[in-house]
Parts: structure tokens; sequence; C-alpha cells
């Protein structure tokens, strides 16, 4: 089975509608998000419907958790904060309760998808590199471990400090973000797993950036959120 796994989509729908393309030429069996859909972008609700129609599971991010609850959004930046509010007046009734009852993590055989870390998913925990990592293994068991939040893609693996995901070894795997990158590419990122081959592609692709920064702009949004799409930070 090949699967697509994608991540903090922020309410990119221009990002996500790319990626959906790419994905239907790559003959996936079916599509994963790992949470934050909305947050951040101007289109909450379509990307809410897009991968509640699309994704076979859908995950739990921090900001759909603070989008139905703004007291979520108390640890947020200013301007995160601010996308929260706006996000959470935006929210049609059946995206709110769409988000509001999604799951934390997902396992399926010897993989663990979760949003932020195996540790404490409800913390939205970073990792951001082998160190990080190191101590994540520890609170799962399962071969291989996909996540997203931090927005940077990166393979991790338990022993060997191999980047090539193989079954000689356990992995953590960031596929980073479809609708707002932050390793200074400004490309999208998703994942492909293969479960037979037991081998992961990271995939990027360029996107209408332009109209996506406009719609946050013409939202009324904070500027700096669509200018940051620019330069992928």
């Amino acid at each position: 089975m090949r699967i697509a796994i994608i991540s903090d989509i922020h309410a990119n729908l221009q990002a996500l509608s790319t990626a959906l393309e790419i994905i239907k030429d790559q003959r996936v069996d079916e599509i994963i998000c790992l949470g934050d859909v909305v947050g951040y972008g101007a289109n909450p609700n379509e990307c809410v419907d897009i991968v509640r129609r699309q994704c076979g599971v859908v995950l739990m991010g921090n900001h759909d958790a603070a989008s139905v609850d703004l007291a979520q959004a108390n640890s947020f930046t200013a301007h995160a904060y601010v996308a929260a509010e706006w996000t959470h007046k935006a929210l049609t009734l059946e995206s709110t309760r769409f988000l509001r009852d999604l799951p934390l993590t997902h396992v399926r055989e010897d993989i663990l998808f979760v949003h932020a870390s195996p540790m404490m998913p409800e913390s939205w925990t970073y990792i951001f590199g082998e160190i990080d990592a190191t101590f994540a293994f520890r609170y799962f068991k399962e071969k291989i471990c996909f996540i997203g939040h931090s927005h940077v893609p990166g393979v991790f693996s338990e022993r060997d400090g191999e980047t090539v995901v193989n079954r000689s070894d356990r992995f953590i795997v960031n596929v980073g973000s479809v609708g707002q990158p932050r390793d200074g590419n400004p490309k999208l990122s998703f994942g492909i797993f293969d479960t037979a081959q037991w081998t992961y592609e990271n995939v990027r692709a360029d996107y209408d950036v332009a109209a996506a920064r406009e719609k946050i702009v013409m939202a009324g949004l904070p500027p700096a959120l669509g200018n940051r799409l620019l330069k992928g930070r």
C-alpha cells in the first residue's frame, strides 16, 4: 500500500489543491492527514471539507484544537492567536464539529501517526532534531512514527543516524508542511510511504504562493502570515 501523508495545511487552499493533484498522479491508495488543517490561512472551511472527504484518517493538530477552543491558543504567538481567533469565528458549525472530534493518534500495524510527538501527543511537543527524536523514541513501540508540527521535513533513526527509511532501524519521520513550510524552502511538503517496500519519499512542489498570500491579506489576517509563505519561514 502506498500512503500519502500530509500535515500542517493551515487553511492554505492553493497548497492543498496542488498537493492533491500530485498525489492523484502518484498511484496512492490512501491519504492520511496529521492535523493542523486550519490556522494562519484564509480558507479553513474549504480545507476542512476537502480533507474530510479525501483523507482516510485525519488527526488533530494544536491549531485545530485552538480553533474550536480558544483557551488552547493562550500559548500562541500574537499573530498565531489572532489567526486562531479569526478561524474560530470563520468556521461553520459542521467544520467545528469535525475538528472537535478528531483523534490525537492513529496506529496501523507497525506504524504510528501523530501530529506533534509520540510523547504526550496532547502536549504538542516539538521534535526539531536528533536530541528531541532520541527522547521521543522511548514513547512508542512501532517501527516508524510519522509526525508534522514543526513544518520542517526530516528523517530520524533510533540507532544509526540513517536518514533513509529501512527495515533495520526504527524511525521518526517529519513529513513537513503542505501549507506553511518553515525550512527556508517555500515549496509545499508531504510524504509518500510504501508499506510493502518500506520506503519513504519526501515530495516538494511549487504552488501559487502569491495567491495564498493575497487571500490572507484580503481576509484581514496579519500580513506577516502571508509574507512568510514567500520565504518558507
